[in-house]
């Protein structure tokens, strides 16, 4: 059920929205490049265009004073900010009067509880690590817009696969996101069944699949298609029908189980258990996007617009998620393609220059500057934290950002017990310096200028590496 709150506060959203309908004035979303960005920014603008309004949605790979000042010399009337913002409560105040709305599941400071132009899940005690991000805030927005809007809820699946929520049982979506993607199942619009995590379960050939899966990362076979292929033919799958490739979604169970025994055998050591329990779960399928479509399977539906954001080709994900298909969905494809040969030079660049790799008991710190784009660096840090050998550590990988800036991303990998919470790691140490940072627990990233590098890194090494002066627990 929604806290009565939260209830009061997607009121409060409504009659905003509806005022401005009204009087026929213009709205524009403004949201993250991210997955859970292309989604919610899409989400919302489909219930506002359905409502009637005016409106245009653009994107931005961070939130700063300049954006700000940008939406401020705009000619639209009323900003929606989705999945960014968390922490400008009083700048955007200052400049924009009562004229925006944040929705967004970003930790935020104290003093933001009270504004109630910022709907944030944390104000309702939900979770927005795990239980719902900004995909599942924007659904909640345009189902308070109109109860029509059902059809929405599967584009919000897909963020929370996108924002990496799948973080119950088997991979299972819990909370918030739990709920609606039932919603999604009630409307067929989606179906739920556990299987095999392969990557491109609807479009890669068996070996391919297996070979570009890194979560987890499984040595020898990861990234080895001829390594993957050798280990199928010895399991005795069929792997070709008619001479054309099988994908994973057309094996049946003995085969899946044949695909698990030789992989076991393969890796009989000491983290066949845990790579396995990381590659059954629970599979999100959309039944209404074509067969061997990218678009049907949830998580390849969400490291497609991943991809979408980090290349610069924003537009192209949310034509996607607002329903465009035929030509841009070929445009989707390239993306997708260009963006995973992207990923496997950087790890294969960072494998061989061991240099860039310092590992403590408690942290794995990468420098990734001249190799590594900054709207990449979520991407790495996050297969880096997936790796069976940086088990329950913290990774942090930090890039050369634009305008002499550093730009840093954290990630807590499979069972990391640490008490760091990255959020406020992030935010506080970059606040000291003069920047900005924040996000979840698990996974947060900041930014500096370049002349307080070693001040942070200073900061760094005490508060994570050197764990015994940290304030930085829950």
């Amino acid at each position: 059920m929604m806290t009565k709150a939260l209830d009061e506060s997607l009121s409060f959203f409504k009659d905003r929205v509806h005022d401005y309908i009204k009087s026929k004035k213009s709205i524009s979303v403004t949201t993250h490049i991210d997955c859970d960005g292309l989604t919610s920014g899409s989400i919302i603008s489909k219930g506002l265009i359905r409502a009637g309004a005016k409106c245009t949605v653009r994107t931005s790979k961070e939130f700063s004073k300049n954006i700000i000042n940008y939406l401020k010399n705009d000619s639209r009337d009323f900003h929606i900010i989705t999945d960014l913002a968390g922490g400008f409560a009083k700048q955007l105040d200052e400049s924009l009067g009562d004229n925006w709305i944040v929705l967004d599941h970003h930790q935020i400071p104290e003093e933001e509880y009270d504004d109630q132009r910022v709907i944030n899940a944390w104000k309702y005690e939900i979770d927005g690590g795990t239980e719902i991000c900004a995909g599942g805030m924007a659904y909640l927005a345009s189902i308070a817009l109109d109860e029509k809007n059902l059809d929405l809820s599967a584009i919000s699946v897909v963020s929370a696969l996108g924002d990496r929520q799948d973080q119950g049982e088997r991979k299972s979506l819990i909370g918030k996101n739990f709920e609606i993607a039932n919603i999604a199942k009630e409307e067929g619009l989606v179906e739920i069944d556990l299987d095999l995590l392969l990557v491109g379960r609807e479009t890669r050939p068996l070996p391919d699949a297996l070979a570009f899966t890194s979560q987890p990362f499984i040595e020898g076979l990861t990234w080895n298609r001829d390594a993957c292929l050798s280990l199928l033919n010895s399991s005795g799958i069929q792997l070709k029908e008619g001479g054309r490739w099988r994908v994973p979604a057309e094996l049946n169970e003995e085969e899946k189980r044949g695909v698990i025994e030789a992989i076991t055998k393969f890796t009989s050591g000491k983290n066949a258990t845990e790579i396995m329990s990381e590659l059954i779960g629970y599979t999100y399928t959309f039944p209404r996007e074509d067969k061997r479509s990218f678009l049907r399977d949830g998580r390849e539906f969400s490291t497609m617009l991943n991809s979408c954001g980090r290349i610069n080709r924003s537009g192209v994900g949310i034509a996607i998620c607002m329903g465009d298909r035929n030509k841009i969905l070929q445009e989707g494809e390239t993306i997708l393609t260009d963006y995973r040969k992207m990923i496997r030079e950087y790890m294969n660049i960072l494998a061989n220059e061991r240099w860039r790799i310092s590992e403590s008991e408690t942290c794995v710190m990468v420098n990734a500057e001249g190799v590594v784009p900054e709207t990449m660096t979520g991407t790495i840090s996050s297969l880096i934290a997936g790796s069976p050998k940086n088990s329950g550590k913290i990774i942090i990988l930090r890039t050369q950002g634009e305008e002499n800036t550093i730009k840093f991303s954290s990630r807590k990998s499979f069972n990391c017990k640490s008490e760091v919470n990255l959020s406020k790691l992030m935010r506080t140490g970059a606040e000291k310096f003069d920047g900005v940072g924040g996000g979840h627990d698990a996974a947060a990233g900041a930014k500096i200028t370049k002349d307080k590098l070693d001040e942070f890194l200073n900061y760094l090494d005490v508060n994570v590496i050197n764990l015994s002066s940290s304030g930085f627990s829950q």
